[in-house]
């Protein structure tokens, strides 16, 4: 009799081994397994180099607000630069005692810093307004933030005569976003409101300044029709020249002069075109 052919046992190959003690089986069994593990190891990993990073940071801002005490001027300054770099909201209250430094540049410095700050820094730069002493640097400072918030106490600076000059140089810094409010401030009751708003679109050059700036050259004001007159001038636009010529009968000696220069000055050719020519 023929005996009967065994079948393989189950878990076994052909070949008598299991499934696992293949190499190729433990490879992928062990390879899977590991998986998981290396995935884990890598996300802690991660976590961990955020964390490093993150406390290096707070470390170096720590380094350089303990420098802002250094006797010497030049090692303050470069730590009010390095914090400005950082733009980070910690660095805002040491930059805002540096603009009370003892010396000029470190508080010149710390006016360009609280402006790479930005907008976290608008509200402590708003508060010291209050402060006399620091009133300037903190108007010129908000003059190079772009923030909405900035518009109105710098336009209230308008109105005092001691930093009124300081308010529009912040003014024009910010340009393009404080074209509408100026326009509106030429209709202010306030005599010297209205030159301030002149002054600044003159030094803008916002061709949205224009037709208001042409109103302004019949202000019963002689100063403010010449500041208006040389705004326009400075725009360039060819609706401005025209708009000045009937100011050479101005009642006012120093606007007629001053109109008669402008447009002579309009008729020479520019460089660029001299030398397209």
């Amino acid at each position: 009799m023929e005996q009967d052919q065994k079948s393989p046992l189950p878990g076994l190959n052909p070949l008598g081994h299991h499934a696992s003690d293949s190499p190729l089986g433990g490879d992928v069994a062990g390879s899977m397994q590991s998986e998981p593990l290396a995935s884990a190891e890598s996300g802690a990993v991660g976590q961990e180099a955020v964390a490093l990073d993150e406390e290096q940071i707070k470390d170096e801002i720590d380094i350089q607000i303990d420098l802002l005490k250094d006797p010497d001027w030049v090692v303050r300054r470069e730590a009010v630069i390095t914090l400005g770099e950082m733009g980070d909201e910690r660095c805002v209250e040491p930059l805002a005692r540096a603009l009370r430094d003892g010396d000029w540049q470190v508080r010149e410095v710390a006016i360009e810093a609280m402006g790479q700050v930005g907008s976290p820094a608008v509200e402590t730069l708003l508060k010291l307004l209050r402060d006399w002493e620091v009133r300037k640097y903190a108007i010129l400072a908000l003059g190079k933030i772009r923030d909405e918030r900035v518009l109105d106490p710098l336009m209230l600076q308008l109105r005092n005569d001691e930093f009124k000059d300081d308010a529009i140089h912040a003014l024009v810094e910010l340009g393009e976003p404080a074209v509408e409010r100026l326009i509106g401030a030429l209709r202010d009751k306030d005599e010297n409101v209205r030159k301030s708003a002149v002054l600044a679109l003159g030094r803008i050059k916002n061709n949205d300044a224009i037709s208001p700036l042409i109103t302004m050259l019949g202000d019963q004001d002689w100063f403010t029709r010449l500041t208006a007159a040389a705004a326009l001038e400075s725009i360039g636009d060819e609706r401005g020249r025209e708009a000045i010529k009937p100011l050479l009968k101005d009642p006012d000696m120093v606007v007629k002069m001053r109109v008669e220069r402008i447009l002579a000055k309009w008729k020479k050719p520019s460089p660029s075109q001299t030398a397209n020519a």
